[in-house]
């Protein structure tokens, strides 16, 4: 019900972003600012400032780290939605069970099995479809198929990191410290860009906050909730139903119908990714 409601959540952010006029750094600068307000009353209501200052130094180190894959993440993401449709841009950033299988069998030595490398081709037949179509419609969209892709790698460390912390440290004492960290890495982005962080419309604000509450606390919190008690590769299949979701919102809140070569390639990915991950080892 948990991973239900997440999907649902995360689904709703493409759409939400395309409605913003802000740049992608400052949406995602905003989009982890407003988060970390939500959770800091949480977050020191459960002592969570006194067991991060009780924190080793790796342990402090590693959760800095997990804050800036996630503010790569989002960064390479939500800028990608400026350049490629939206089917493709949630596509891409969801082969991320692709580099979970990776990272199991180059670095923690679990060896994919046959199955899984099927999956890999599979998945990666089904992206070069939607590359290819992708080039005959603009080079433009193919350099937000590669933001994606750059997004599916961290968002693939992420999970990982998430799945491995999660299992010793509650799920507010976790987020908090990775979400804030997240917003002073994109935050100082805006600053050194020259990205516009003020002012803004009420309208603005609200898609930002909306944004923070929706697919930030309903979606990434709540998967990062189940990453106790679900292994990584189970939730990365289960993020498989936001292409799906964002599509469909795509199509019906801003009018984008995908190109042909998108849907076909779309569902030979998913095949791909769902037979990938169903079949990566669960550690």
């Amino acid at each position: 019900m948990a991973l239900l409601v997440s999907i649902v959540a995360v689904s709703t952010a493409s759409i939400l972003i395309r409605m913003s006029d802000a740049g992608p750094l400052a949406i995602a600068a905003y989009r982890l600012i407003f988060a970390t307000i939500i959770l800091l009353p949480f977050f020191l209501r459960s002592g969570g400032f006194k067991r991060l200052i009780d924190s080793s130094r790796m342990d402090l180190l590693t959760l800095i780290g997990v804050g800036f894959v996630l503010a790569f993440h989002f960064a390479s993401w939500i800028s990608s939605l400026n350049f490629t449709s939206v089917a493709s841009s949630v596509l891409f950033v969801h082969i991320d069970p692709i580099f979970v299988a990776a990272v199991s069998h180059f670095i923690l030595k679990e060896r994919i099995n046959r199955s899984t490398l099927l999956g890999i081709v599979i998945a990666f037949a089904g992206t070069s479809i939607i590359a290819l179509g992708d080039v005959v419609t603009g080079k433009t969209k193919l350099y937000g198929d590669l933001l994606a892709l750059i997004g599916a790698i961290m968002l693939g460390i992420y999970i990982l990191s998430g799945r491995r912390i999660r299992q010793n440290l509650d799920l507010v004492s976790y987020v908090t410290p990775v979400y804030a960290t997240s917003a002073l890495v994109l935050t100082v982005g805006c600053l050194v860009t020259g990205t516009r962080l003020t002012p803004y419309p009420p309208r603005e604000y609200l898609l930002f906050f909306a944004i923070a509450v929706v697919p930030m606390i309903f979606g990434h919190t709540v998967y990062n909730w189940a990453l106790k008690y679900v292994s990584a590769p189970v939730v990365s299949i289960s993020l498989l139903g936001e292409p799906v979701g964002a599509t469909i919102l795509a199509f019906l809140f801003l009018n984008e119908m995908p190109t042909l070569p998108t849907i076909i390639g779309g569902v030979i990915t998913l095949a791909g990714i769902y037979m990938c991950a169903r079949s990566t080892p669960s550690n």
